[in-house]
């Protein structure tokens, strides 16, 4: 990406960065809502609720760099910042999100750079969600520029959790009370029995409506066994 700036030498690189940086969340973004339709048109629905996408701002970025010991400057953003752009899709149930993974996964002009796996592994705080690292290429007039874009896959509860839990840890600094913190983390103990109890409820309900097609396909049968029968015997008797 440093080499697509320099050839807007007469633009102001902020500006620069963020179309490309906005450029790859519409590449991103389409993708997924064409996965989603496919997913529709295939199995009857939809894995994804919501897509939600965002940019970095320009206080976020630098807290982030000061906090990882880099000086401000653009080349330092491009290369120690992976979430400027970012795309978070809302799942209805976990299998879900293993599911898009691997959906997203099979793009072939998707690059994964690396995964990060919080759902089996959660952050101390209780944080769950699925982040993807991807590199998406953008074309432009004269060149192709590999833009780095950040997925997040969480289900509704795993999102409900994360947003209050970043709007209460955001009023106190990052510098919560003990109690507010285990409080938070036994909130995110319910939600991930929440997540698990409707997952089963799903799995059951599916179960259910599967036995109810095969018994229903299964009196068709019967049916039209019977119907035969009657025929064969009406002409055998004539």
């Amino acid at each position: 990406m440093t080499e697509a700036i320099k050839n807007y030498e007469d633009v102001d690189s902020w500006k620069t960065v963020i179309f490309l940086y906005n450029s790859a969340l519409k590449e991103v973004g389409t993708k997924l809502e064409i996965l989603n339709d496919e997913f529709q048109h295939v199995h009857r629905y939809n894995p994804i609720e919501h897509i939600k996408t965002r940019i970095k701002t320009p206080e976020s970025i630098v807290k982030k760099l000061k906090r990882q010991g880099h000086e401000t400057s653009i080349e330092n953003m491009l290369k120690y910042v992976n979430d400027i752009a970012g795309v978070r899709l809302i799942c209805s149930f976990t299998s879900d999100i293993y599911r898009l993974g691997e959906m997203i996964g099979n793009q072939s002009d998707l690059k994964i750079l690396e995964i990060k796996d919080y759902i089996k592994n959660p952050k101390e705080s209780g944080y769950k969600s699925y982040h993807m690292l991807v590199s998406v290429p953008i074309f432009l007039s004269d060149s192709v520029v590999d833009t780095k874009v950040e997925i997040q896959i969480r289900t509704i509860a795993m999102d409900f959790w994360a947003s209050l839990e970043h709007k209460i840890y955001y009023k106190f600094e990052g510098d919560a009370p003990d109690y507010i913190s285990q409080d938070l983390r036994e909130c995110a103990r319910m939600v991930s029995e929440l997540d698990d109890k409707m997952l089963s409820l799903n799995d059951a309900i599916k179960a259910h409506l599967e036995q109810q097609e095969r018994d229903e396909r299964g009196m068709d049968s019967s049916e039209d066994s019977r119907k035969n029968e009657n025929i064969m015997g009406y002409i055998l008797g004539n």
